[in-house]
């Protein structure tokens, strides 16, 4: 299999972590891919220019990272990172959700500070600065919630992944006041998954 990424990608990343937690690394070849380039050769395999994306043997591809991190999970049969059963399968779901909600606010930054100066926007830096604060200071107290404190699950490489851009944009400052997400962070950037996959540093 062919899993395409860009090395900053937190969506890319999520997919990366789940290929060495599941131990995959001889069934799947990472490829760079230049994305945000007009004429890349990579949109003759991703029209969408989007990554992850995952070409499977079979020659399928498939695209967003929740559908190719489940195809992982599962494509030998012991899945590790279902849904739990019961009542808790919505609190997996509202947590994963959450946590790509501020995945998906500190993306949009980053790709706005990525821009020429005379093309950023500063309302859209203010906005997402004012949510991931917010977003923060829900997570530090829904980190105490047993699905964050508990084997590694879908949820948890999300956020931490989200959290990790920081590396990319040091203005996103969630760490002070926020004694509980920050201790969980550290925890869970110190896998070797995690290590593995950290984002380049600097803008």
């Amino acid at each position: 299999m062919k899993l395409y990424i860009t090395p900053g990608s937190p969506y890319a990343r999520v997919a990366r972590i789940v290929v060495l937690e599941k131990g995959l690394q001889d069934r799947v070849e990472v490829i760079p891919a230049r994305t945000r380039a007009t004429n890349s050769p990579y949109y003759a395999v991703n029209p969408s220019g989007r990554v992850p994306y995952l070409v499977r043997d079979d020659g399928v591809g498939l695209e967003e990272s929740a559908v190719i991190c489940a195809w992982l999970d599962h494509c030998h049969g012991d899945p590790v990172f279902d849904l739990p059963p019961g009542d808790m399968a919505w609190e997996a779901r509202r947590l994963e959700a959450l946590a790509r909600s501020m995945m998906d606010g500190l993306s949009v930054w980053v790709r706005e500070i990525l821009r020429p100066e005379d093309e950023r926007s500063p309302g859209v830096i203010r906005h997402e600065a004012d949510r991931a604060s917010r977003m923060a200071d829900l997570w530090d107290v829904e980190i105490d919630h047993p699905w964050m404190r508990g084997a590694l699950n879908l949820a948890q490489i999300t956020l931490g992944c989200a959290l990790g851009l920081k590396t990319r944009n040091p203005d996103i400052n969630w760490r002070p006041g926020r004694t509980k997400l920050s201790d969980w962070f550290d925890r869970i950037a110190a896998r070797p998954s995690f290590a593995a996959t950290a984002p380049p540093a600097g803008r």
